[in-house]
């Protein structure tokens, strides 16, 4: 049985995020994907960046996929689904949907990948314990794939 979690968080459209077009500018919504991990990371305790932060390791992005269907605007919310995707390995991959509340249209579909590096920014071939007492805790393994 595939194990589904996933997170949905709201956020506000800020006038610092839109362009000249009046419409959210397309580097804001790699911003919108980080809100949807710092909030998936509080919902499903274990790895969210302050997790990561104490264990002395590291999960930079090494991969990010963004394919746009629809804008937002100043003063919409951003209704942004975050799910976590099991794939074998030392790696965090999520998707994710960003939606427009007020009409429900779908903005975006993006994925992305991070890797966990240690202390000396060497990558891991291993996860880190604690993110495999994660995965325990929530029933994420081999049958998941």
């Amino acid at each position: 049985m595939k194990v589904k979690l996933e997170d949905i968080c709201k956020v506000v459209v800020r006038f610092s995020e839109i362009d000249q077009m009046q419409v959210v500018w397309h580097g804001s919504y790699v911003k919108y994907l980080e809100d949807g991990r710092e909030s998936f990371g509080r919902h499903y305790p274990g790895i969210g960046y302050a997790d990561i932060a104490a264990s002395g390791k590291y999960a930079p992005i090494v991969d990010m996929h963004v394919k746009y269907y629809a804008p937002l605007a100043l003063n919409d919310v951003a209704v942004i689904r975050t799910r976590y995707v099991y794939k074998m390995g030392a790696r965090l991959d999520y998707s994710y949907e960003i939606r427009r509340e007020r009409d429900n249209a779908l903005c975006i579909k993006a994925t992305t990948t991070q890797l966990f590096i240690d202390e000396s920014g060497a990558l891991m071939l291993e996860s880190p314990d604690y993110y495999t007492e994660w995965q325990k805790k929530y029933g994420i393994g081999q049958e998941d794939e």
